[in-house]
């Protein structure tokens, strides 16, 4: 009886690594589709009005670090979540 329920914790405790290691992928995987699509309106911005290019580009750079910094902190999460 006691194995089982210690076999059933360490199945468990496994399936929560890999939930933690595909939420830390899926959180990459959507800074890069997020930084890729504000680069994108960033170029399409800056072809239509030349003359605010300097602002356009700061703005996303910008946005692109709180999108890195949202992933980062979902990353850093998950990993995390392996040692607990």
């Amino acid at each position: 009886m006691l194995g089982m329920i210690l076999l059933q914790a360490a199945a468990g405790a496994s399936l929560a690594k890999l939930g933690a290691c595909i939420g830390a992928g899926i959180a990459a995987i959507g800074a890069g589709v997020g930084i890729g699509k504000i680069g994108s309106s960033a170029m399409d911005a800056i072809a239509r009005q030349p003359e605010a290019s300097g602002d356009i580009r700061s703005n996303m750079i910008v946005i692109a670090a709180l999108v890195e910094g949202v992933a980062l902190f979902a990353v850093i999460v998950c990993v995390m979540s392996l040692f607990i």
